[in-house]
């Protein structure tokens, strides 16, 4: 930061040394794991070509396979630079006091405004993330740009997927906060890749979103509802057993399998009427056949 005015030397240092504990605040926060594996985001983003309506399906039908390969570079960016990238992928929802989290604008300028930038994105904008591929996908379809339409359809999946993990709205995303670490991977990966082939799931048909900002912040609230239950299910699946076995595994999918199912096919829906809603804001582009 170079201050060029005598005047605001105190407040440029004030600044940097903020921004240097904000630094210091997101290096020392545990980094975060990959909640929902890759296997349910191939999941969901395969399920939401179901949910569309035939003007466009075809065009997602033929991407299916470009989308699923794409749709979890998202966790890879997350993975190889988390401290830069965390933020996109989270909404620290016990951040902001109780439900309905009234605290937290839904308005980015406005959350700023209240909390300061830092201390934001060290919460996560996971919503706002979305908000923001929304609008790439948006702008794609309005340019008639098809390679770019179905790389930002992907990770605006991925993005939409992880609004509907439990995992991704709370500060204790990888149950290190209640002695239960690794409870998110068990969950949102591990389940999914013994159990999801028994998965019913059927989402709902898209529908437009009339604000896709607001959609993502009541999709993470919907999903943090869950938290607790998730908790209190693994502590009971584990009881009596020395390691996570199958009869773990057997207990958990038991007691949290219809969170499970419901969230990714929630996530299908949701991810299918993000695509809708992207085409319907371009103004009805004809879509390619492939």
């Amino acid at each position: 930061m170079i201050c060029r005015r005598v005047g605001f030397t105190s407040r440029c240092k004030a600044a940097g040394a903020a921004a240097a504990v904000a630094t210091l605040i997101i290096m020392n926060l545990p980094l975060p794991a990959l909640a929902w594996g890759a296997n349910a985001e191939r999941l969901v983003a395969s399920k939401a070509v179901e949910t569309l309506p035939p003007e466009i399906q075809g065009y997602f039908e033929a991407n299916r396979d470009f989308i699923s390969r794409h749709v979890s570079e998202p966790l890879d960016l997350l993975e190889k630079h988390p401290l830069t990238e965390r933020r996109n992928h989270f909404l620290y929802l016990d951040h902001y006091g109780k439900f309905p989290f009234d605290s937290l604008p839904r308005n980015y300028q406005a959350a700023v405004s209240r909390f300061t930038k830092s201390r934001l994105e060290s919460s996560g904008v996971l919503p706002w993330q979305i908000g923001v591929y929304s609008q790439k996908l948006t702008q794609a379809m309005r340019d008639h740009d098809w390679e770019q339409t179905r790389l930002a359809a992907a990770y605006l999946a991925a993005y939409v997927a992880q609004a509907n993990d439990p995992f991704h709205s709370t500060e204790n995303f990888d149950g290190h906060l209640s002695g239960q670490p690794g409870v998110d991977l068990r969950f949102g990966s591990n389940l999914v890749e013994r159990y999801s082939l028994f998965f019913p799931m059927r989402p709902d048909d898209a529908t437009f979103l009339r604000d896709p900002t607001d959609h993502a912040f009541d999709s993470c609230m919907s999903a943090h509802s869950w938290v607790e239950n998730i908790l209190l299910a693994d502590r009971r699946a584990r009881e009596g057993l020395s390691d996570y076995s199958d009869e773990y595994y057997d207990r958990f999918y038991n007691l949290t399998g219809p969170i499970l199912i419901r969230q990714l096919t929630d996530a299908a829906t949701d991810v299918g009427s993000y695509w809708l809603t992207a085409w319907i804001n371009a103004g009805r582009p004809q879509l390619p056949s492939q």
